[in-house]
């Protein structure tokens, strides 16, 4: 396996799990909100 070869895996997984470890704590701060919850935010549908 070349030096560039592992450089670029080193950045894919960076960015794959890095990705994840975001997304879990986006969740924690915010949480799973249902779609009754969403009753005061403004609700556009085009007819």
């Amino acid at each position: 396996m070349t030096t560039t070869a592992i450089i670029m895996m080193i950045i894919a997984m960076l960015t794959i799990w890095g990705g994840l470890v975001l997304a879990i704590i986006n969740l924690g701060k915010r949480g799973d909100v249902a779609p009754e919850d969403v009753r005061g935010a403004e609700v556009h549908r085009d007819l």
